[in-house]
């Protein structure tokens, strides 16, 4: 008894070290430390990977670990990243990465407040995916992972790398992209997943390639590589939903 409990409770687990990865990746947000948040995003995808497909293979399905993960995703991958959208503003507004947020303009107070819009998406997102019974094997708008993974790698890239175009640090820019990302989070584009049912090729294709271009971007790039890996994910399922279209299409009028 004690062990089939015991089992049933692994991808809860795993998802509780998820938020808890979140809930430190926020914290070394607002302390300017955009190196340790994209560790913990990144560790937190991982284990937000594993979660779901422990729970697949054990069967181990919960209402409980389906409240959980949505909360631990919100955290990990809406609320950490918009701290390190709001700590990246500070910073190029001050100097420095934390203050006293009352001794700002007001305007200088709204940007600063602005990147939570993000973590409002995340959440509509996340309780659009939990009512939707069509988004099982594919995705419909850009999932809450793949939005924070690109955001913290997007602060920490901006803040290692001296020569980063100057555009790209705008904070305008910045505010834009926010608000792009909010809108993919919520839009109806297709994406596909990335849920493996098994580990052979055929029906795996397009995600053993993402995982080799992911792969070959984190050993050239390190952790900065989540900030092209992302945009080649979005881009590839567009180019794959327009193929099958066309295919679809061809197979009709045959």
């Amino acid at each position: 008894m004690f062990t089939k409990i015991l089992i049933k409770n692994i991808p809860n687990f795993l998802t509780s070290l998820n938020l808890l990865l979140g809930a430190f990746g926020t914290y070394f947000a607002i302390l300017g430390r955009p190196d340790l948040t994209v560790v913990c995003v990144l560790l937190a995808a991982v284990f937000d990977f594993f979660d779901g497909f422990a729970a697949r293979q054990l069967n181990a399905y919960s209402l409980i670990g389906k409240d959980l993960d949505s909360f631990a995703d919100l955290i990990s991958f809406g609320f950490a990243p918009a701290a390190a959208y709001s700590s990246l503003l500070h910073y190029f507004i001050t100097g420095s990465w934390a203050g006293e947020f009352w001794n700002l303009s007001y305007s200088d107070q709204i940007l600063l407040l602005i990147p939570f819009f993000l973590t409002v998406f995340s959440a509509l997102r996340l309780a659009k995916f939990n009512n939707d019974t069509t988004q099982t094997d594919n995705f419909r708008g850009l999932t809450t992972t793949a939005t924070g993974m690109f955001s913290v790698s997007y602060v920490y890239t901006v803040f290692s790398y001296e020569n980063f175009p100057p555009f790209f640090k705008n904070p305008l820019f910045i505010l834009f992209l926010i608000f792009f990302l909010s809108y993919l989070l919520v839009s109806e584009i297709p994406m596909f997943s990335l849920k493996f049912k098994h580990f052979r090729w055929k029906g795996n294709e397009h995600r053993f390639i993402l995982l080799e271009v992911s792969l070959i971007a984190l050993i050239f790039m390190g952790l900065r590589a989540l900030f092209v890996i992302v945009p080649f994910y979005v881009l590839f399922s567009v180019v794959l939903n327009l193929f099958y279209d066309f295919q679809k299409k061809k197979y009709k009028s045959s």
